[in-house]
């Protein structure tokens, strides 16, 4: 079999169409929903990241501003800016990219931000009530491969899920949001044995480590879904996932490919998340979160 090649991009536009309409409804009533993006130093990934989300806020008519600082800041200083923006009624998402400079605590940084505007879904509150059920802002990158599954009709309650990588960002927020979903999750990382073993359960599989090719195709359950959130450079300068697309596409029966895959859907969901906020902090349009 050949797997359905699952089209983040299309899938993505659809999103944030979804969330423009909530954006109009905000901006009819006098409100305009603002993301703060805060980068720290030189990093180029990190400024290309940063320019593909002032994008996307800008295609759906969101205000967005973005604040560069020297690598050499001090934490302090860091940590005012972020409660100005705290304070200022104009902001309701503020955004931190990582990563930082060893210099400054991730952990200090994150907390500093307003729970009510960690539209990233960092802050320990938020990352503490997915445990929960019941977090203010999802993760956006799980949150997108859930929108994924979702808009591809892939049934998530009573399947066995496995979630390849264990980080705050992705792994296990990712293996909690599955599992109030209904399925059965097992989470693997670079210390389990047999990791054949595992993955070769999986009805759905979700691979964030960051290792070029680590799930080939003797690896993957007939017709399972495949998730493939790495995103690596070759030696060539080629962007390639986690997972060995070309020889795993003849044997899921889905799959998300690199690029295209779930990189849209982790900026969209970082713009339904600016939406959301903007809706809780005036107090305008339901301030839930809506199957997307």
């Amino acid at each position: 079999m050949t797997a359905q090649i699952i089209d983040g991009k299309a899938i993505a536009e659809q999103v944030r169409g979804e969330w423009k309409k909530r954006a109009d409804a905000l901006k009819a009533q006098g409100v305009l929903p603002g993301l703060a993006v805060i980068i720290v130093g030189d990093n180029p990934a990190s400024k290309v990241y940063v320019r593909n989300k002032v994008r996307a806020c800008h295609d759906v008519g969101l205000h967005s501003e973005v604040h560069e600082l020297p690598a050499d800041i001090t934490e302090a200083m860091l940590l005012k800016q972020i409660q100005d923006l705290n304070a200022n009624p104009d902001i309701h998402g503020i955004l931190v990219q990582l990563p930082l400079p060893d210099h400054i605590s991730d952990d200090k940084v994150l907390e500093t931000i307003d729970v009510e505007k960690d539209v990233d879904g960092f802050h320990l509150y938020n990352l503490g009530a997915l445990v929960a059920g019941n977090t203010v802002f999802p993760p956006c990158t799980p949150y997108g491969v859930q929108c994924l599954i979702e808009h591809t009709n892939i049934p998530i309650e009573g399947q066995n899920a496995v979630v390849v990588g264990r980080s705050n960002i992705v792994g296990k927020p990712m293996a909690l949001m599955l599992l109030h979903k209904g399925a059965t999750v097992s989470i693997c990382t670079s210390k389990t044995r047999d990791l054949a073993f595992y993955t070769r359960l999986a009805d759905i599989l979700v691979v964030a480590v960051g290792r070029p090719g680590l799930i080939t195709a003797d690896m993957v359950k007939e017709g399972a879904a495949v998730l493939d959130v790495g995103i690596n450079r070759t030696d060539e300068g080629k962007l390639v996932g986690d997972v060995d697309f070309e020889s795993v596409k003849e044997k899921a029966g889905h799959i998300t490919p690199v690029p295209g895959g779930v990189g849209p859907m982790t900026i969209s969901m970082l713009v339904a998340n600016t939406v959301l906020a903007a809706e809780r902090l005036s107090g305008l349009g339901s301030g839930k979160l809506q199957d997307t």
